[in-house]
């Protein structure tokens, strides 16, 4: 059986609307605190935790990703 994330279609989780502003907020919390760990250990994958820290805060804060006015 296939997996039906978001963006599947009708079946999928993504007709629900996506993941919620809550949700978003505690990926930012999550993901700071990952990174946080990442820098103290001098990883190079700490840039990519500090990205996904701006992005979830992006879309936490309704600046980027899909519109609810469209």
């Amino acid at each position: 059986m296939a997996w039906a994330g978001w963006g599947a279609g009708a079946a999928g989780a993504g007709s629900a609307g996506g993941p919620s502003r809550g949700f978003l907020w505690a990926m930012v919390v999550g993901a700071g605190v990952v990174t946080g760990a990442l820098a103290t250990e001098r990883s190079p994958l700490a840039l990519v935790g500090a990205a996904a820290v701006v992005y979830f805060a992006l879309r936490a804060s309704g600046r980027f990703g899909p519109r609810g006015d469209a």
